[in-house]
């Protein structure tokens, strides 16, 4: 004991002859561990996304990075949740390109969606919802509607267009559809019409580095455009 409290710190102030601490060990295990698989990684960094994601190896290497920084928050499967983006289908906020899903992982997204509720009132805010479940094919109350429609073009289509089909280059999603982040049922809708949104997607660069997001961003992509090369991994737990 005494010559662990010499060599390690454990009295107070004192460091240690060692001068250990848990960070200098975890950046000297990162530093080791990028030195070993750096080479790995950077055979694929130049090689183009698409082509990248029709390559087994690349693909097994994109599968792991996914579930060591990724099945978090869009599940093992990739199918996301509520709140959360599926990946394996062709809705895309930020745009499906290969490049857009590269500039997503790296440098992260932020989408704001302004609470109404102030503005429109409660049933402003049920009018409003019940448009939007006129565009993607749900059941709604035509009266409801047809008021909601004569607000969406001053107050909604700035930002998801007056057809409703959103913009990729702001992530205002298309409500056209029934795939909506956080729900298209009228629950779903009056929280998010009332209350607002805010969808944040944390940039990865950094903790993982160019080579890194290259291969992830070719697996990612590959989830919904190259059926039968990359499989989502077995779905372990809730979403």
């Amino acid at each position: 004991s005494l010559a662990y409290l010499v060599l390690y710190p454990g009295l107070g102030s004192y460091t240690g002859s060692y001068q250990w601490t848990s960070k200098k060990q975890y950046d000297e295990e990162v530093t080791l561990a990028n030195a070993q698989s750096g080479p790995m990684y950077e055979k694929y960094a130049k090689t183009e996304l698409k082509q990248l994601a029709v390559d087994p190896a690349a693909l097994a290497i994109g599968q792991k990075l996914f579930l060591n920084n990724c099945a978090q928050c869009h599940s093992s499967d990739a199918r996301g949740g509520k709140g959360y983006p599926n990946l394996v289908d062709m809705h895309w906020m930020w745009g499906g390109a290969p490049e857009a899903i590269k500039a997503t992982i790296a440098n992260g997204r932020k989408a704001v969606m302004p609470p109404w509720g102030g503005v429109l009132g409660d049933d402003g805010v049920k009018d409003m919802a019940h448009y939007v479940m006129s565009l993607n094919g749900s059941t709604f109350d035509s009266l409801r509607a047809a008021r909601g429609k004569e607000k969406f073009g001053s107050m909604c289509a700035a930002c998801h267009g007056q057809d409703g089909k959103g913009n990729p280059a702001i992530g205002a999603e298309d409500l056209t559809n029934k795939l909506l982040l956080h729900g298209a049922d009228e629950p779903a809708l009056i929280e998010t019409i009332g209350k607002g949104r805010i969808d944040t997607m944390p940039a990865q660069m950094e903790l993982l580095g160019e080579a890194k997001v290259h291969i992830l961003a070719a697996y990612v992509w590959s989830l919904s455009n190259s059926p039968g090369v990359a499989t989502p991994p077995a779905k372990s737990g809730a979403k």
